[in-house]
């Protein structure tokens, strides 16, 4: 009896040690892919802090945590079971799912642009506040939701092409660490950046006098931070949207043998590669700059393009029938 119940216990500490050994398989996945996504992610922490930029510093956090939960249902409830499915059974359709996010973020982007060279930017914000704090709040999280699906969609995307040989089960375990992991780092440090003036603030109140100086030079800083984060995130929309376009012409040209479609990818590449040869010990940077410089002028082509058609040709359209 006492040797079938160690036997037993012995099973169960050789199924425990598979088990663990499984954790940490799956969890060392779950870092290699969200590396890969670095990129989007430093992107999606740029692009959030201009959501509650100017708004009253009491309603910033609970802005953001409605933001992170929406993010989080973004991920775990509409993009990962898509994204494995259609991995699963049609995987060449992911890549023309993309490029329709990407399209939408240089548009995006591109029209914020638009918005603040037209003045409608100042308009609307005044339209905004005269609807009520509410109606602006529920605007401001919807608008950040929509722009964060797409960039939870690529991160999810670069994460499950990491992944793409695991068994499903795992894949998904994966991705659903990722998925959590990554909005806890994005939204946490967008809200450290947005109360960094409450803590300037409570530094300056110190009676150490290095303290008070500092936290006062904090919040003296901290509405050009803001401000320069909401031009980076800006930016980052047109760049992600622009670098997502080229990747995804590119597979669509070696997929189909479209060669023309493959060429502004060919020629950011050569030109990533060109500089990386020339420069020498900055290569690395200079060339991951020229990348992104090539991706950004292909996402505000491409954006610049979607503000004309939705914005500036109806408007066209609509100035002769005026005059009559």
């Amino acid at each position: 009896m006492s040797g079938g119940l160690f036997a037993l216990l012995d099973d169960i500490a050789v199924l425990a040690r598979a088990a663990a050994a499984s954790v940490d398989d799956v969890a060392a996945a779950a870092g290699r892919a969200s590396a890969k996504a670095a990129g989007v992610i430093v992107d999606d922490t740029a692009v959030t802090p201009r959501y509650v930029d100017g708004l009253d510093p009491a309603r910033e956090l609970p802005i953001i945590k409605k933001i992170a939960k929406g993010s989080l249902i973004n991920k775990l409830v509409f993009i990962l079971p898509l994204a494995l499915l259609l991995s699963q059974f049609l995987p060449g359709a992911l890549t023309p799912l993309l490029m329709l996010g990407g399209t939408y973020l240089a548009f995006e982007g591109a029209e914020k642009i638009w918005e603040r060279v037209s003045g409608h930017a100042e308009g609307e914000a005044s339209e905004a506040h005269e609807q009520g704090r509410v109606a602006d709040e529920k605007t401001i999280v919807s608008s950040a939701v929509r722009t964060d699906f797409i960039l939870s969609a690529e991160i999810m995307v670069i994460s499950l092409n990491e992944v793409a040989g695991e068994p499903l089960a795992r894949r998904a375990a994966i991705l659903v660490i990722v998925a959590i992991a990554i909005t806890v780092l994005v939204y946490g440090v967008v809200g450290l950046i947005v109360k960094m003036d409450d803590i300037g603030l409570s530094l300056a109140r110190r009676d150490n006098p290095a303290a008070s100086r500092f936290g006062r030079g904090l919040v003296a800083a901290m509405p050009r931070v803001l401000s320069v984060l909401s031009t980076v995130g800006i930016a980052a929309m047109i760049w992600v949207g622009g670098h997502i376009l080229l990747v995804g012409f590119h597979d669509l040209a070696q997929t189909y043998g479209w060669h023309v479609l493959g060429l502004p990818y060919e020629w950011v590449h050569h030109a990533e590669v060109a500089v990386k040869e020339a420069t020498g010990a900055l290569g690395g940077l200079l060339g991951w700059l020229t990348n992104t410089v090539g991706s950004a002028v292909v996402g505000l082509l491409i954006g610049a393009l979607v503000v004309a058609v939705l914005h500036l040709l109806p408007r066209k359209k609509s100035a002769p029938a005026a005059a009559h």
